[in-house]
């Protein structure tokens, strides 16, 4: 049996707890619940959705193409949201950043999140070079 590969991107925020960013194994990448945290490890809980949501997208990126895969390759998108009401705004950055591509996903509204923050993503994608600049 082959162990799995565990990544955590090189100038991203430490993991918070006691996981990896990243596994890899059987050919597909498993995200970990990625939150609007910086990469110097500060937690954007003051900063509206819109910044909060970009930079959780930024960390699934990061995640991905540190265990060699990328956004063009994902199978499945988990979203934790706060509030509802942020489907719209979500959905619009979502498509922005996968283009045409179109994995499957979930939008899951959760009474409340680590840290007063507004949005987790979680991801599955195959392993492989991303195409994407």
């Amino acid at each position: 049996m082959t162990r799995p590969m565990l990544v955590n991107p090189q100038g991203g925020p430490a993991p918070g707890g006691h996981y990896s960013h990243a596994a890899v194994g059987a050919g597909l990448v498993f995200v970990a619940g990625q939150l609007p945290v910086a990469p110097d490890g500060r937690r954007l809980a003051g900063e509206p959705f819109e910044v909060q949501a970009r930079q959780v997208l930024a960390n699934v990126q990061a995640a991905l193409e540190a265990a060699g895969s990328g956004v063009e390759l994902l199978l499945q998108v988990r979203v934790y949201v706060t509030d509802i009401t942020h489907w719209g705004a979500f959905n619009t950055l979502y498509a922005e950043w996968t283009g045409a591509h179109r994995p499957a996903r979930a939008v899951v509204p959760v009474p409340t999140l680590n840290g007063g923050l507004l949005l987790e993503v979680e991801a599955v994608a195959l392993m492989g070079s991303s195409d994407r600049p």
